[in-house]
């Protein structure tokens, strides 16, 4: 990426936050910065049919997916209309959870699929974010 002749280099969090947005056209997102609240999710969206909803953006290397204290907590408090979308680092695809699931994914890791929503596709991001 390119910002006044500079070359930029993307987090891989942040490389996975342009994923969403150019597949999702739908949906209006606010991406709020980590320093605001701690725990917080990273993505906040909203649909005029589905109302708001939060997305915690992970990306993992390895099996296991790392969450702090606060991210638990918040998750833990806010079990509904929150979603943790994790890039596994060999995989193009991610996988959506949803945010009750963040006590058995920071214990377990990866493949947690008892309550994954998995995607196939890019395009499905969209819609699995709208019908859960």
């Amino acid at each position: 990426m390119r910002y006044f002749g500079r070359v930029i280099t993307l987090k891989a969090e942040s490389k996975l936050w342009l994923k969403v947005k150019k597949n999702t056209p739908n949906i209006i997102w606010t991406r709020v910065e980590s320093w605001a609240s701690f725990g917080f999710p990273d993505l906040v969206g909203y649909t005029v049919k589905r109302g708001f909803f939060t997305v915690e953006l992970k990306v993992t290397k390895s099996n296991k997916v790392s969450f702090s204290p606060h991210q638990i907590a918040f998750h833990v408090k806010h079990p509904t209309n929150t979603f943790i979308l994790v890039q596994p680092h060999a995989s193009r695809t991610p996988i959506l959870y949803p945010g009750s699931a963040i006590q058995e994914l920071a214990a377990c890791g990866l493949p947690l699929e008892a309550c994954s929503l998995p995607l196939e596709a890019w395009d499905q991001l969209e819609s699995l974010l709208l019908a859960a």
